[in-house]
C-alpha cells in the first residue's frame, strides 16, 4: 500500500495532479478539477493539523466500523458519502488551489509521522500517522481517477 511519506508515492502524486486542466470533467460525481484539489486540501488541512472539525455523531457509531476503510488497499465506491466540511460546491480558482493542495502534500509528506495531526477524525476517529499516510495517499488516488489521471 502506497502511502504519502515515501518519496517516490509523493512524487507519483505531484506528477498526477500536475496532469489536471481546469476543463476536464470527471467520470463521476459533481465536482470540477478545482473543487476537487480543494476538497483534497481540506482533508490535508485536517491531517497537518489545520483544521480540528468536531466528531460526528454518526462518526461515533459507524466509524470503528469503516475505519480500516479510510487506509486499507481496497478502493472506495464512487460517490461515497463526504463529511459536510468537504463539501465543496463553490468555484475555486485552478492555479490557486492547485499550488494550495501541492504545498500541503508536500508540508505532510516533508513533517512527517511527528507532524501528523493526533485530533480525531470527525468519521473514523483516532487515526495513527500511517493510517494518515495510507488514507491521504487513497484519498488523492481515488479522486485523481475521477479524472483520469
Amino acid at each position: 500500500m502506497k502511502t504519502l511519506y515515501d518519496n517516490s508515492s509523493l512524487q507519483e502524486m505531484k506528477n498526477r495532479i500536475e496532469k489536471l486542466t481546469p476543463e476536464m470533467t470527471p467520470t463521476w460525481g459533481k465536482m470540477n478539477p478545482a473543487q476537487m484539489m480543494e476538497h483534497c486540501s481540506r482533508a490535508l488541512d485536517f491531517s497537518t493539523g489545520k483544521d480540528n472539525p468536531p466528531r460526528l455523531f454518526i462518526g461515533y457509531i459507524l466509524g470503528p466500523i469503516f475505519k480500516s476503510q479510510y487506509y486499507n488497499d481496497k478502493p472506495w465506491s464512487k460517490n461515497s458519502p463526504t463529511a459536510p466540511n468537504y463539501i465543496v460546491t463553490d468555484q475555486q480558482d485552478f492555479d490557486k488551489t492547485k499550488n494550495r493542495l501541492l504545498g500541503l502534500i508536500k508540508e505532510f509528506s516533508d513533517g512527517g509521522e511527528s507532524k501528523c495531526t493526533t485530533h480525531p477524525s470527525p468519521f473514523f476517529g483516532k487515526l495513527t500517522p500511517q493510517q494518515h499516510g495510507l488514507g491521504q495517499y487513497k484519498h488523492l488516488d481515488h479522486h485523481l481517477q475521477q479524472f483520469g489521471v
